[in-house]
Parts: C-alpha cells; sequence; structure tokens
C-alpha cells in the first residue's frame, strides 16, 4: 500500500474514534456505533415563518420575516424511538434553533448533541420540511397555517454523520407525506423509512464492501471511470447498496459536470459494454471489469477497515480515495501544460502516468477535457502512444522528444 494512502487511512482512523463520545475502549464501542441509532419525526407549525419566508408557490418570499420566538410555532411528537427523557431534551434542542431561524427548508445540518442516552453524546442530522401540496389544496390552505415537519437522525459522532449529510438529505426528500391521507402516509410510507435511516443512508458503503472483498478494486475502477454498472440476479436491496456505494464513490461533485457527461459516453463507446455484476451464484462474479493499482491500493484500506466495523470510516476512506483522484487529475494537468512547452515535461507526465496507479483513467479525463485544446491533444495524443508502449521500449528523452516534435 501507498505510504501517504496509510498514513491518510490511519489518521482518519484515530479522528473518528476521538470524536466518539462514550466509556470504555475503542474496540468496546464500536458494535453500539453501528446498532444505536435514533429518529424523532415533530409536527411542525408556525404561520409567520410560512408566510415571512416562503411565498405560496415555495419560492422566496421578498418580505423578510422577523425572526420567530418560541410563541409564534408548535412542536408535536409525531414519532420517535427516543427514550422520553431524552425526546423532552432534543424538542428544547430544535425549539432554541427554530427560535433562532436557523432552519432552512430541505436542508440538513448536523450537530452535536448531549441527551439522556446510553452514548450521552451523539450526532443529531435535523431538516424542515414540508408536505406535497396539490394546486386546489394549496389555494384553499393559503390562509392558514399548513403544518410542516422536522425531523431528526441521530447516531455516531457529529464528524462521521457529517459525512452523510448528502444523503440524509436525499432521504429526507424521500419521505413524501400526503395531507390528504396523512395517517395512513405516515403508517405505512414514513415510519418505516424512519426507523431504518441508518441502515438505508450509513451502512450500505459497508455492506458492498463486505460483500465483493478482494473484488471491490473492479466496482472502485467503474466509479473512477464512469463505466456504466448492470447488476444481475440481484436482490433490491443489494442493487440499491451497489447504486449508493457508485454515486457516493463518483467524482461527479468534484469535477465538472460536462466532463463526467463527456467522460461516461467516451466510456460507454469504447467499451460497447456495461460491467456486469452477476449476483446469481454464491459469491459475485465480474465481466467485462478493469481495475488498476490505484484501486487496488485502496481496496486493501476498505478490507482493512473491516476488521473494525466502523460504518462512518468507510465513508472518510471513500472521501480520501476521491480526493486523492482528484489531486492525481490536476497534477496531471499541470504536467501537460509544462509540456505544451517543455519537451522533457513530457517525459514527466509519462513517468507520473506509470506510477501514478491508475494512468489509464486519468489520461482518458484529461483527453475528454482537453478534447478543444489544441496544444494539450498533441502532448494527450503522445502519452497515450506511449502508454501502449512495454517501458523496456521507451526511450525517456529522444524518442519523446521526436514524436513530440513532429506532432507539433
Amino acid at each position: 500500500m501507498l505510504p501517504s494512502l496509510q498514513e491518510s487511512v490511519d489518521g482518519d482512523d484515530r479522528e473518528l474514534e476521538s470524536s466518539e463520545e462514550g466509556s470504555g475502549l475503542p474496540e468496546e464501542r464500536k458494535p453500539e456505533r453501528s446498532s444505536n441509532s435514533y429518529y424523532c419525526l415533530y409536527g411542525y407549525q408556525s404561520c409567520r415563518l410560512q408566510q415571512g419566508v416562503y411565498s405560496h408557490d415555495g419560492s422566496p418570499s421578498s418580505t423578510v420575516a422577523e425572526t420567530p420566538s418560541s410563541d409564534d410555532f408548535s412542536l408535536s411528537l409525531v414519532d420517535t424511538n427516543l427514550p422520553a427523557e431524552a425526546e423532552m431534551e432534543l424538542r428544547s434542542f430544535i425549539a432554541k434553533h427554530l427560535a433562532k431561524g436557523a432552519f432552512f427548508e430541505g436542508m440538513g445540518n448536523v450537530v452535536s448533541v448531549e441527551l439522556s442516552i446510553p452514548e450521552n453524546r451523539v450526532g443529531c442530522y435535523y431538516c424542515l420540511f414540508q408536505p406535497e401540496k396539490c394546486t386546489e389544496t394549496a389555494n384553499t390552505e393559503s390562509s392558514s397555517c399548513p403544518l410542516d415537519y422536522v425531523i431528526c437522525f441521530l447516531g455516531g459522532s457529529e464528524k462521521g454523520l457529517e459525512l452523510f449529510r448528502l444523503e440524509l438529505d436525499r432521504s429526507v426528500q424521500d419521505l413524501k407525506i400526503n395531507p390528504d391521507s396523512e395517517q395512513n402516509s405516515l403508517e405505512t410510507c414514513v415510519k418505516p423509512l424512519l426507523a431504518t435511516w441508518f441502515e438505508d443512508s450509513v451502512c450500505p458503503i459497508q455492506r458492498v464492501v463486505q460483500l465483493f472483498q478482494d473484488k471491490l478494486a473492479f466496482v472502485l475502477h467503474a466509479a473512477l471511470s464512469c463505466t456504466p454498472v448492470e447488476v444481475k440476479e440481484s436482490d433490491e436491496k443489494t442493487k440499491q447498496d451497489i447504486s449508493r456505494f457508485l454515486r457516493a464513490a463518483s467524482l461527479q461533485d468534484l469535477v465538472r459536470e460536462a466532463t463526467m457527461t463527456s467522460l461516461c459516453i467516451a466510456m460507454t463507446e469504447e467499451q460497447h459494454k456495461s460491467v456486469v455484476i452477476d449476483c446469481s451464484g454464491p459469491h459475485p462474479q465480474f465481466h467485462n471489469a478493469g481495475s488498476n493499482k490505484f484501486c487496488e491500493d485502496w481496496m486493501q484500506a476498505f478490507l482493512n477497515a473491516s476488521e473494525g466495523g466502523n460504518p462512518f470510516l468507510f465513508r472518510q476512506i471513500l472521501e480520501n480515495f476521491k480526493l486523492k483522484a482528484i489531486q492525481d487529475i490536476n497534477n496531471l494537468k499541470r504536467f501537460i501544460r509544462q509540456a505544451e512547452m517543455n519537451h522533457y515535461a513530457l517525459f514527466k507526465c509519462y513517468l507520473f502516468l506509470k506510477n501514478c496507479g491508475s494512468g489509464d483513467v486519468l489520461l482518458k479525463i484529461v483527453k475528454v477535457e482537453h478534447a478543444e485544446m489544441q496544444e494539450a491533444k498533441h502532448v494527450i495524443n503522445v502519452l497515450e502512444e506511449f502508454m501502449r508502449e512495454p517501458a523496456c521500449n521507451i526511450n525517456p528523452s529522444p524518442a519523446l522528444r521526436a514524436t513530440y516534435t513532429l506532432q507539433n
């Protein structure tokens, strides 16, 4: 494993461990982090907040409302698995934040709270969301105060839960409450999702690592290269886990959208086939899959983390995997800019691609991004040619320099 990779993983492990509160050694607390999770759903009613911050079509109002006080809204408990005392403490905490106006509809926040539970201090994700309303319902209730909701997910630490904030935002958007059949909607659609929020949002990455084990490098490579993945003969939960892993591992949030779209098209046209994961047997089988040293090194980091059973550590490792890939992309771009004016820098590009472990993917990414830049295209064409040649056949300076000169 690369030294920088190992140091990164070890540092994240120590930081996540130190952020967890509780008694006993880290090994004694790890099972609790995976199993102890809580949720709380409140009905929230506030005339001033609704009329002052949002217009009836959901867009921001031009009139800025005053900061609401505790007399301007009410919180009513809808459902929770917290002990009664802890729920009252959480309600007080949420009410204080509501009074400060620290809520934005559909956008969650993560903080650390102290409650009367075994963990004492836990991470808390909280979010205000509004039920979907049809046009007729919105018109008839325009003069009244509609009931909104505040949802709270509690578990792990603030740092750990922050890693999953985007997933939790998406989970909240999936909680569709129909005001015309509210009780039925809550019982059949909302409450089951609340009870399984930790398993659905936090644990998929860990489950995928445990499912694929030493074949995880294929999944990482597919995510890194934007290669389409098709899952066959699998239950719906496993398909969702793999989809969530791929989305979390993708560079789409860190690379320009146009670049990722073009890369997906290029990879599909080049390979003419998707990576197929066949789950029909006792062990998943991969077809048309690729890998490289970069993905294999990071795969080992995931497998090493499996011994501890901390689901938050898996996500931290995945974020570091993406950040290292972005760092390598930026370094390659810098080397290419230098190679446009310096023949010897071209060989430096070649050495970097050979040694970084993911040269096959990085070269495709920069090729797509520099498609309209003529000078950079010449450099990339030369690099592609020599990346296909065995290392022993490369004459470092003269050959590369002569080829690059002819290209220009």
